[in-house]
C-alpha cells in the first residue's frame, strides 16, 4: 500500500493564513503549526511543573503540530468568516472532521491507531491547551505584525487578547506575564 499521508503533510507549507489581511510577514500553516507546538509544549510544562498538572508535553505538542491538518484538504478559513455564524462555525467543524478523518485513512491500517489521538480523537484537556496555543500564537502574529507597524492587525491583537484572558488557564496567564512582553521588543532590546 502506498500512502499519501506525508506528502499531504508536507504541503501545509502552501496554506497561506491570514489570507483577509494585509501581512509584513506571511505565515503558513506549516510554520504556524510549529510555533503552536512549541507554545502548547511550554503551556503542559508550565501546567506541570508550577501547577502541578499531569499533562503529557509530548502528546500535546504532537496534536498541535496536527491541529490544522485538515487545512490541507479544506483550505484556511479566516476566521471573521468561521466564527461570525453558528450555522457556518458547525458546518466547517464537519467538514474538518471528515478532512481529519481521510487523512487518518491514509495511513496504513497499522499506523491508524497511532496517528487517531492527535489527528482525530484528541482528549479535552490536550485540546484546550492546543487552542491556548493556537491563540496564543494568533496573538502574537498580531504583535509582531504592529511592531512593525501594521496597523490592520489592531483589532484582531484586542480580540486575540481578549480570547487569552476568557480561557482562565494559569500556565496562560503565567506565559503572557513571563514571556509575552518579550515579542513587542526589537532584536537589538532583546538583550
Amino acid at each position: 500500500m502506498n500512502s499519501h499521508f506525508f506528502a499531504y503533510i508536507s504541503r501545509m507549507r502552501f496554506i497561506q493564513r491570514w489570507a483577509l489581511m494585509r501581512n509584513t510577514a506571511p505565515e503558513n500553516v506549516q510554520e504556524h503549526s510549529h510555533q503552536v507546538a512549541v507554545l502548547a509544549h511550554a503551556l503542559a510544562l508550565i501546567r506541570n511543573e508550577k501547577f502541578g498538572g499531569q499533562v503529557d508535553p509530548g502528546l500535546v505538542a504532537a496534536a498541535a503540530l496536527y491541529h490544522d491538518a485538515s487545512e490541507i484538504l479544506t483550505g484556511d478559513m479566516p476566521t471573521p468568516i468561521k466564527y461570525d455564524n453558528p450555522a457556518i462555525r458547525t458546518a466547517y467543524k464537519d467538514v474538518e472532521a471528515v478532512a481529519e478523518g481521510k487523512l487518518l485513512r491514509m495511513l496504513p491500517p497499522e499506523l491508524q491507531d497511532a496517528y487517531a489521538p492527535v489527528l482525530t480523537e484528541v482528549d479535552p484537556e490536550v485540546e484546550r491547551l492546543v487552542k491556548a496555543a493556537d491563540k496564543l500564537s494568533a496573538h502574537i502574529k498580531c504583535l509582531e505584525e504592529l511592531k512593525a507597524g501594521n496597523a490592520e492587525f489592531r483589532e484582531a491583537a484586542a480580540q486575540t487578547r481578549k480570547a487569552l484572558d476568557a480561557f482562565d488557564l494559569p500556565e496562560v496567564r503565567y506565559f503572557m506575564d513571563t514571556f509575552l512582553p518579550s515579542f513587542s521588543l526589537t532584536l537589538d532590546e532583546l538583550k
